[in-house]
């Protein structure tokens, strides 16, 4: 009855929980909701606008704009969850070691990610993302590789806080592991926030990704892939304006939701909010 009041109390969470399900749920189903093959090229329907036979129009290759928009969310949702999921996972493992055993590990540690903060984020990533070449996976690790510090150094900071409360200290004199410790401490406190945290950046990693790839860094054609769909448009924005338009308000309307997603978290979590 408890978890059944979240949703009744947080209206806003529930309404964006939905909208979030809705995104997941047409990339799942995008061969029943596409019109189109999303790959098939036919010029002699270049560049027409919407209509009857194509709702969002065609691409340059005379490709159905409304199909590949829909199947671009199975390139970008997935690999958006699993820039998210990754870095939350590696962040938060390190920055809890780091700050729970501290010394040499926790120096080191700290000194890597100081170093990794002190280079521009993007710039970084498209760095590296042009050594290991152009592919939606390489931009994964790429963007990954620059963005794990915020999640160890937040991770770090609120261990820190509970790591010299009584309770802790009273768990190691009565012979606690360090496994448990971990475990039954240090994790349920840095959890919430972290979570939070990587709720409401999924909608800045998913424009960054979008980014290398709109770049020429990311995917690469025929994928129908949001950034890429606008690197390919730009060119015809004056004669065929619908050929940006619909990716650019596809890319718009997931980071919305997701933002506004991992805001309304937030309140949810907040134990301020209880009571």
């Amino acid at each position: 009855m408890k978890k059944q009041n979240i949703f009744l109390k947080n209206k806003k969470f529930t309404v964006y929980l939905i909208l979030a399900f809705g995104i997941i749920l047409t990339a799942v189903f995008a061969p029943q909701i596409a019109t189109h093959d999303p790959g098939e090229a036919i010029l002699t329907e270049a560049l027409q606008a919407p209509g009857d036979g194509h709702l969002f129009g065609t691409d340059k290759l005379g490709r159905d704009l409304f199909s590949r928009v829909i199947y671009g969310t199975r390139a970008s949702l997935p690999a958006t969850f699993a820039l998210v999921g990754s870095i939350f996972l590696i962040g938060s493992v390190i920055g809890i070691l780091a700050g729970y055993f501290g010394g040499w590990l926790d120096a080191v540690i700290m000194r890597i990610a100081d170093m990794m903060v002190a280079f521009p984020g993007m710039v970084l990533a498209l760095a590296v993302a042009g050594i290991l070449g152009p592919s939606i996976t390489n931009a994964v690790i790429a963007v990954g590789l620059v963005s794990w510090p915020k999640y160890a150094r937040m991770a770090r900071s609120l261990v820190l806080k509970i790591k010299y409360e009584d309770y802790v200290a009273a768990a190691k004199v009565t012979g606690s592991k360090t496994r448990h410790i971990l475990a039954r401490y240090m994790i349920p406190s840095v959890l919430p926030t972290l979570v939070i945290t990587a709720s409401t950046d999924i909608g800045g990693m998913m424009l960054e990704l979008a980014g290398l790839s709109f770049l020429g860094f990311g995917a690469r054609p025929p994928i129908p892939e949001w950034g890429l769909m606008l690197s390919e448009g730009r060119s015809y924005m004056q004669n065929a304006p619908w050929v940006m338009i619909f990716p650019g308000l596809a890319i718009l309307l997931v980071v919305v939701v997701f933002n506004l997603l991992g805001d309304s978290l937030r309140d949810v979590l907040d134990p301020k909010e209880e009571g």
